[in-house]
């Protein structure tokens, strides 16, 4: 994608957890997508498949993912992606491609026998399918983590909620939270080790341009809505905008075009949001109810999940999630 250009420009820095508190709106696609395809590429697929065959590792992902923010002072809110629009049509198209692609290649590995190669490949071939969109959303209610539904991209609704002041930070491993105006989005909530802090205002700051000028370099570079201008990356496009001042004026001084320039330009300056969700901050999970529905309802191996139940259960006794404000 091409706004991981922007980690060239961004400001980010490393954070401890206990040193962040408050609520982080969730890029909850976003996140699920990272823990499902882990979950998948080192579980056996037994673990996490029904008798019927419905494959739910993402509750495993959740189970496991969710005592990061609880085991610190941190509320998520899991923010839904709504409708796509039409100008992800062709990233839409391109990474069902590379589904396909890879679930070719998953095949020839396993008429080679690499076991290796097909756990590898299987996490490439992961889709968050209805099964996964509705048993996400119910353990997420069995746990008493607010849901938000965004009337289109999830990034878009984090960054709004951020800036408004009802999210402390935006949650994603993309860029796009600070292209939709987030002021401070953490990134590697999934991964090990301490998060990253993107901070907009210190990036605007560092390069003396305005948030508009940001996502004219981003639109340059490439972005989820459009192909960059070929040959121009994150410093190139950045002293090119600098020079010229915005983004139509480098394009014509290089002859060049990018179809759907200004819908895409005023996408990412006012997307849609909504104002209709509430954040809860009071949070009293049903830890045995949630287990019943992993274990018992969905089929999942206990062993797989129990440590996450377990430091669910530590963080509510611990910090009294009840009290969260």
């Amino acid at each position: 994608m091409g706004n991981a250009d922007l980690r060239d420009i961004a400001h980010i820095e490393e954070v401890a957890f206990e040193d962040l508190s408050g609520v982080v709106a969730v890029d909850a696609h976003n996140w699920l997508y990272r823990y499902l395809t882990t979950t998948v590429k080192f579980t056996s697929d037994r673990r996490y498949t029904t008798e019927e065959g419905e494959e739910v590792a993402n509750l495993i992902g959740i189970v496991q993912g969710l005592p990061k923010f609880l085991d610190n002072d941190l509320t998520p809110v899991f923010v839904f992606d709504g409708g796509v629009t039409d100008l992800k049509d062709d990233e839409v198209a391109k990474r069902r491609k590379a589904r396909e692609r890879a679930q070719e290649r998953k095949e020839e590995a396993e008429e080679r026998g690499d076991a290796v190669e097909v756990a590898r490949l299987d996490a490439r071939t992961q889709r968050l399918t209805d099964t996964i969109h509705e048993t996400s959303r119910e353990l997420l209610r069995l746990l008493d983590v607010p849901v938000v539904e965004a009337p289109a991209e999830g990034e878009a609704q984090c960054a709004y909620m951020n800036r408004v002041g009802d999210a402390d930070y935006s949650g994603s491993e993309d860029y796009d939270t600070m292209l939709f105006g987030g002021p401070r989005t953490l990134r590697q909530l999934t991964s090990k080790g301490s998060p990253e802090l993107m901070d907009l205002e210190a990036t605007l700051a560092d390069h003396d341009i305005t948030y508009e000028q940001l996502v004219d370099v981003a639109m340059l570079c490439g972005t989820d809505f459009n192909e960059g201008v070929r040959g121009i990356g994150p410093k190139t496009a950045l002293k090119a905008v600098t020079e010229h001042g915005d983004l139509f004026s480098v394009l014509s001084a290089r002859d060049a075009e990018i179809p759907d320039a200004e819908r895409i330009r005023e996408f990412f300056h006012s997307p849609p949001v909504s104002d209709d969700y509430e954040v809860d901050t009071t949070i009293t999970p049903d830890v045995a109810a949630a287990r019943a529905y992993v274990v018992d309802e969905w089929e999942v191996d206990p062993d797989e999940v129990e440590r996450g139940f377990e430091r669910i259960e530590g963080a509510l006794t611990q910090t009294g999630l009840d009290d969260w404000t």
